[in-house]
């Protein structure tokens, strides 16, 4: 084994890293999310009237973003699947004196893509996030002059 193989093996280690500290920002993320779903389950039926259009409104939200969550988190482990075959194939080829470029270079773009896919799937999670921090309208009372 030379050198060399070990040094082209870095730059994917070094994109594996980074996918499971995303991974580990978006599992907090969602622990604080099916926290709070739970809780807005509770109150579900102990609601009525405008109050329960409030709570099966964040509820709602609250799934989108579990979902938008669970996507990026399984694009994120397959992408992290496919950095290991690109270590795998670039160790083998190495082995086998089996020159593969193409497939290397393949498996390696598909898990960027990949985990482009899992960061906009995120950044689509974090405006569902933001939308639910704004103040409903029914409390701002724009029709008021104060």
């Amino acid at each position: 084994m030379n050198a060399e193989t070990i040094q082209l093996a870095l730059a994917p280690v070094f994109v594996l890293v980074a996918i499971g500290n995303i991974m580990n920002l978006l599992s907090a993320r969602l622990g604080r999310v099916v926290d709070r779903s739970r809780s807005m389950q509770e109150r579900h039926g102990q609601t009525s009237g405008i109050d329960h259009d409030m709570v099966v409104r964040e509820i709602r939200l609250l799934d989108r973003r579990i979902v938008l969550i669970g996507r990026a988190i399984l694009l994120l482990v397959l992408s992290g699947l496919t950095i290991g075959l690109t270590v795998v194939i670039l160790f083998l080829g190495e082995f086998l004196q089996w020159e593969s470029p193409q497939l290397t270079a393949g498996a390696f773009i598909i898990a960027i893509g990949l985990l482009m896919g899992a960061l906009l799937l995120f950044l689509l999670e974090t405006r569902a996030a933001s939308a639910a921090l704004r103040i409903p309208q029914d409390y701002l009372e724009l029709e008021r002059s104060i």
